[in-house]
């Protein structure tokens, strides 16, 4: 028998707000915080649109089937993020990561590794 793996949830108010679909707010209120750590939460088949990512610790999160077009993830930590099916159109990646691991992760789910 399987048993179904239950999401990674935060009882953080930046990640509930996100999960709410409340990007505008979330926004606001990460401009007011000093570091925002979201790692090992799951974002998957969220509209994420809109969201400033700058510097955000996104290291070991799922973005299955999420909506990230247009999204600057430049500076955000992605180490060991997955994003099978995402919608990546428009992203900006760290340079660090290469275009094989991102094609790898949004085809198969692999997590990204950065290079060397």
């Amino acid at each position: 028998m399987l048993m179904a793996l239950k999401p990674l949830t935060q009882p953080d108010d930046l990640y509930q707000l996100l999960r709410e679909g409340k990007i505008k707010e979330f926004n606001l209120r990460k401009a007011q915080a000093e570091r925002v750590k979201l790692n090992d939460c799951d974002f998957r088949h969220l509209d994420l649109r809109g969201i400033d990512a700058q510097s955000v610790d996104f290291r070991n999160c799922y973005f299955h089937n999420s909506d990230l077009r247009g999204v600057d993830l430049s500076q955000a930590s992605l180490e060991g993020a997955s994003f099978n099916s995402a919608r990546i159109s428009g992203v900006l990646f760290p340079k660090d990561l290469g275009a094989q691991e991102i094609m790898l992760s949004v085809t198969h789910g692999t997590r990204v590794r950065y290079l060397n």
